[in-house]
């Protein structure tokens, strides 16, 4: 693992302007292409809305900077000693535009970015979201070690998106265990009206899920319950990794843990999803 931080070089020689920023996302080109690609508009008025906000956070960016650091390597400690997995990866270490707070590459092992301007500098909540995205990379290594047909995965899937959620809150859960449960899926203090929610309505949120599975595009559909800027149907969004995490959960009740890591090689893998959404 190769932790690429670009804290230092912002956080020294900021200046509230859009030449800095230009000069500093063309310092780390291949790390910011991604991020403007996928995960935050690369327009001057986006940039200057971040400037007008990274005032009030400067210090959290630091005091961030400085607990993220040492939780990256102790994540990693902690799924070696339970998976026996290591992370031939890059992890990134950026101040962004107020997009998403972290995400995987869209590789077979994904290198990590982590955005420190939305996240929490609290411990727990910084091991939760470091632990979410290595354990996106652990469901990659784990079910590469098994040989998989990475050509028969339906990447623009929901139920691939589904799973991927699913196992990556189970794979944080099991590296930082003991936490409230909402921490898991909120990365922070704010989630627990969501949680209680969503296991009060679990049944109404799996059919909602399946409707929309059956009459919205997949885009729609990723917006509505992945995304942040989603939940119109229930009121909150994101009540897919809340599903998810149902659905994986499911799965080990069934299979055990590390048949249901891999169970997405199966090639009647979406049928069985399928069916259990409708169950």
């Amino acid at each position: 693992m190769k932790i690429i931080d670009t804290i230092p070089f912002f956080v020294y020689n900021y200046l509230p302007s859009l030449r800095f920023l230009r000069h500093y996302y063309n310092k780390y080109p291949d790390v910011f292409k991604e991020y403007f690609l996928y995960h935050c508009k690369d327009n001057e008025e986006r940039h200057k809305q971040s400037i007008s906000k990274y005032p009030q956070i400067f210090s959290t960016i630091k005091q961030t900077h400085e607990n993220i650091v040492p939780i990256i390597k102790e994540i990693e400690e902690e799924y070696f000693s339970i998976y026996q997995v290591s992370f031939p990866i890059e992890v990134n270490l950026i101040v962004g535009g107020f997009g998403s707070n972290a995400y995987t590459y869209r590789q077979i092992i994904p290198n990590i970015t982590f955005a420190l301007e939305k996240l929490s500098p609290e411990s727990n909540h910084l091991k939760t979201i470091v632990a979410h995205e290595f354990g996106h990379a652990t469901h990659n290594i784990i079910s590469n070690d098994t040989g998989i047909d990475w050509t028969k995965i339906q990447w623009n899937s929901p139920l691939t998106w589904l799973y991927q959620e699913g196992a990556a809150t189970h794979f944080s859960r099991r590296t930082v265990p003991d936490l409230h449960p909402s921490i898991y899926f909120s990365f922070n203090d704010g989630g627990y009206e969501w949680l209680s929610f969503a296991e009060a309505n679990k049944q109404d949120v799996k059919l909602g899920f399946a409707k929309d599975l059956a009459t919205c595009t997949p885009q729609d559909i990723y917006r509505e319950w992945f995304s942040i800027n989603g939940g119109e149907k229930f009121g909150h969004s994101r009540l897919g990794y809340f599903l998810g995490d149902m659905l994986f959960q499911h799965q080990i009740s069934q299979l055990g843990e590390m048949s249901a890591i891999v169970a997405w090689k199966d090639q009647h893998f979406e049928e069985k999803v399928n069916n259990w959404l409708c169950y």
